[in-house]
């Protein structure tokens, strides 16, 4: 009897301990969820696998724009600095802006390693089923291709976009600018200047969108299939006049210009995007006079 009392108080004397210790380091929070709090005190996030599931109910966003930027494969410096660029800014609340950089085959070896390694940790880019060009198709098929990539999805985006490479968007101006627009049968942009600015008969091709609807039915058209060849923008305008659509067109002229100088004066508030951005010189100018290469003080570094 006095053995068997002796045996109950060593398991006691042992285990009681971790017990407490386990009540001490495991203990559920608010939620119900079990937090390690060991090391971690009260004003760090804990573990995101700890936390309960996010309530996305309010987040979807209420602004979805494809950016397809036309580029080369080889350009890779250019598209170093623009995915920087683009990263910098947070588009409006409740609005996404998706950029990708857009090419036809690779041909070297070369690029399919190195833009492999640019997919693998960016994800940001599409490769078309063409050979590389400007005006002789590639813009047709860059949008005959873009509902096939979302087969399934209802709507994915409510505009899509076709950007130069040597263009430069602010994304909260860009989504402003579009907002409040309808979202189909939409063509927007900037009008060639020499022609009808309220009803413009082509939009310039530093950067233009349209609406998804317009998208599907290139996709689908005959007419713009069979007129490929030739001035991209023009071409484009074409297929929607002769067909009727585009009714919806809004031009931002001044809002919209290529590259002219390098004092602030040059780079309005409003502005929704610079083109003509050839050098490494003029895309320096532009990032320094919208603030966005501006540097807090830190150890870290001397500049």
């Amino acid at each position: 009897m006095f053995e068997k009392s002796n045996s109950c108080i060593l398991t006691l004397i042992i285990f009681l301990p971790l017990a407490l210790l386990c009540a001490i380091i495991f203990f559920p929070n608010s939620n119900g969820y079990l937090q390690l709090n060991l090391f971690n005190s009260e004003c760090q996030k804990p573990p995101s696998d700890l936390l309960p599931p996010a309530n996305n109910s309010d987040s979807k966003p209420e602004l979805k724009i494809l950016m397809g930027i036309l580029t080369l494969p080889e350009k890779y410096n250019r598209r170093h600095i623009i995915r920087m660029a683009y990263e910098l800014q947070k588009p409006t609340l409740h609005a996404q802006v998706d950029i990708r950089f857009v090419f036809c085959d690779l041909s070297t070896n070369e690029q399919k390693a190195f833009i492999a390694l640019e997919i693998l940790t960016y994800g940001d880019i599409i490769i078309l089923n063409c050979t590389e060009n400007m005006n002789n198709g590639k813009t047709y098929t860059y949008f005959s291709s873009v509902p096939g990539m979302f087969v399934g999805e209802e709507k994915p985006y409510d505009y899509v976009m076709k950007a130069d490479d040597d263009a430069f968007f602010r994304l909260d101006n860009l989504v402003e600018s579009l907002r409040d627009k309808p979202r189909e049968d939409t063509y927007w942009g900037k009008g060639y200047p020499p022609l009808d600015q309220e009803n413009p008969p082509y939009l310039v091709g530093m950067g233009y969108a349209l609406s998804w609807d317009l998208v599907e039915w290139i996709a689908v058209s005959d007419f713009a299939r069979n007129n490929t060849e030739g001035i991209e923008d023009i071409n484009l305008a074409m297929w929607l006049n002769v067909a009727g659509k585009g009714k919806n067109r809004y031009n931002m002229r001044n809002r919209m210009y290529d590259f002219h100088g390098n004092e602030p004066k040059d780079f309005p508030a409003d502005t929704i995007a610079v083109h003509v951005l050839k050098t490494d010189l003029t895309w320096m100018v532009t990032l320094n006079c919208f603030n966005m290469t501006r540097l807090e003080l830190s150890r870290f570094y001397h500049v």
